[in-house]
């Protein structure tokens, strides 16, 4: 009798599925067993052997009462003394300022005086030529000097800034010179345009009230124009006593005159000039006085 192959038994209950989360066993484990436990256990063992973060002896109370106390004593000393010095600062500083007001007064008051002594000497020097009864070529010396006002028909003459003076410029010839900004008047242009109306027949220049002798220097510094060491603003305006046509033609027409409008046409310098019927240039503050001396020295034969 042939047998029948064996078949292996079914159970009567189905196979238990697998977890999902089988092969992480070690996340899981993480999962279902919280660290508390271990906390716990570690501060179990701290207790039993009587070893808590708190300290437990006099010694270290104290001394933690003691660090307290240092602490808290720093940080008041240290706001204490904030709060001494603050006062002491802003004391120096209105005493600062004082000072500067009282020095910038005192400077003004200075400057005032010496104005005074100007116009005084001026007054004197014009005083002395009138009693003296001299000729008309004293005259004519006094104001070619510049120690009496001159009026009389002539040209008003006006440089500005360009209008855009304060944007500057690269790679501008004019920078060399110094000055931060291309579009703005030199001192150098001033030379120039004083020298040309003096060739076209000028008898006597002021700029800006500043009247111009054979001693005159136009200076800068920094940005500022200086004639006779006084600064001038911009606009600066140029009078000059003389033919007042015939000097605005030539002075238009000379190279001078040519270099001032090639500053306006170039670099944006704003430039007038009109005929005067009647101007005034007043006098010089002060005139000095060279007289030659003849040598007494004896040449060596």
């Amino acid at each position: 009798m042939c047998g029948m192959p064996q078949q292996p038994p079914v159970r009567s209950t189905p196979t238990r599925p697998s977890r999902p989360d089988a092969s992480m066993s070690l996340l899981t484990n993480v999962m279902d067993h919280s660290l508390d436990d271990g906390y716990a256990e570690a501060a179990a063992r701290k207790k039993a052997a009587g070893t808590e973060g708190m300290p437990k002896t006099v010694r270290a109370k104290l001394g933690l009462a003691l660090g307290l106390v240092l602490a808290a004593l720093v940080v008041t000393v240290g706001g204490a003394q904030a709060r001494i010095s603050a006062p002491v600062v802003a004391k120096e500083r209105e005493e600062l300022i004082d000072r500067i007001q009282q020095e910038t007064a005192a400077a003004d008051e200075l400057e005032d005086s010496v104005d005074k002594l100007r116009d005084d000497v001026s007054a004197r020097q014009r005083k002395a030529l009138k009693e003296d009864g001299r000729s008309d070529a004293d005259d004519l010396v006094g104001i070619l000097s510049g120690a009496v006002e001159v009026h009389g028909p002539g040209v008003r003459l006006v440089v500005n800034d360009s209008k855009g003076a304060g944007q500057g410029g690269e790679g501008d010839p004019r920078e060399t010179s110094g000055f931060s900004d291309t579009g703005r008047v030199r001192d150098r242009d001033m030379q120039r345009v004083v020298n040309g109306l003096w060739a076209s027949g000028a008898e006597a220049i002021s700029i800006n009230g500043q009247r111009l002798t054979a001693l005159s220097a136009i200076r800068a510094a920094g940005d500022a124009i200086l004639v006779d060491n006084k600064p001038l603003a911009p606009p600066y305006t140029v009078l000059a006593v003389g033919d007042g046509q015939r000097l605005s033609t030539r002075f238009q027409n000379s190279p001078d005159g040519l270099y001032l409008h090639a500053l306006q046409e170039n670099f944006g310098i704003r430039t007038s000039i009109s005929v005067e019927g009647d101007i005034t240039v007043p006098a010089a503050p002060s005139v000095i006085v060279r007289t030659a001396e003849p040598s007494t020295e004896k040449g060596t034969s």
